[in-house]
């Protein structure tokens, strides 16, 4: 865990509230807190669904160490990793909603995503270009080369 914001807090309860968060996001599947902890949310979510895809036990001990609460541990190793085993990234989806009333801190819906009740539908994935040849380098500078048609010559003289 390294190169964290710091939110203006002492480590202890930095990490504690991450924690807390993390765990919470996982149970509830949205959550809403400000955007600078939700950037920080997200990067934790992200790689506790990726230890739930190992399913490994080396994978569920570290989930248990950073994770609060066994129904979590069980979300996370069971239904998440089920339905994001065909994806390789990008679990969750922020989204910025209010400035809030007291101190005008920017706010944030964090959510899982390609989940029920979503408060904006995923994008379908792109399709990828078709793979071409690779052309050795002679050929790809030939083929690059583009010639210009040739100049018209522009008479002189001007027609009355």
């Amino acid at each position: 865990m390294t190169k964290f914001r710091k939110l203006n807090r002492p480590t202890g309860h930095r990490m504690s509230m991450l924690r807390t968060m993390v765990s919470q996001l996982v149970k509830h599947e949205r959550i809403e807190t400000t955007v600078a902890k939700a950037k920080e949310i997200r990067r934790l979510a992200d790689n506790m669904v990726q230890l739930g895809k190992e399913g490994s036990l080396c994978a569920a001990r570290h989930a248990a160490a950073f994770v609060r609460g066994d129904d979590v541990i069980h979300k996370l190793f069971t239904e998440l990793a089920y339905r994001y085993k065909d994806r390789a990234g990008g679990y969750t989806r922020l989204l910025r909603t209010r400035i809030r009333v007291g101190d005008a801190a920017p706010m944030a819906y964090i959510e899982f995503i390609d989940r029920e009740n979503e408060l904006r539908q995923s994008k379908p994935p792109t399709p990828q270009p078709p793979q071409r040849p690779s052309l050795d380098p002679w050929t790809r500078s030939r083929l690059s080369r583009q010639f210009a048609p040739p100049k018209e010559e522009k008479s002189s003289e001007s027609e009355i």
